[in-house]
């Protein structure tokens, strides 16, 4: 793109004409582009799937720039808490569950040896 030219922006009506006109008459993405004038058919591309996935009110959502991929939510107090508590719950009956499986292989090995 040449310095100083910014970016068109399209409105949501536009947008909505677009597809629903490439729709109805069956144009390509190409032939849309000449009609309508807009720059790429990779646009037109992107409002299509979005009208198909969201519907016309999709059209209407701001998207530009990249996604945040920032910290995640914080979670309420409570449920964190829950969380903790369950966690250790967990790490408990874990350790109960490898000590009972210690008795039981070492009463086994006691009833091999009486058998002998």
């Amino acid at each position: 793109m040449p310095k100083g030219v910014p970016n068109k922006r399209y409105t949501p009506e536009f947008k909505k004409l677009v597809v629903e006109t490439m729709q109805e008459e069956k144009l390509s993405y190409s032939e849309t582009c000449r009609r309508f004038e807009v720059n790429s058919r990779d646009q037109i591309k992107s409002w299509e799937r979005i009208y198909l996935e969201e519907g016309p009110e999709g059209l209407s959502v701001e998207r530009r720039g990249r996604r945040s991929t920032g910290r995640p939510k914080k979670l309420p107090k409570e449920v964190e808490e829950d969380l903790l508590a369950e966690v250790q719950r967990l790490r408990a009956e874990n350790e109960y569950l490898k000590n009972l499986q210690a008795l039981v292989l070492e009463d086994e090995r006691r009833q091999r040896r009486k058998r002998r």
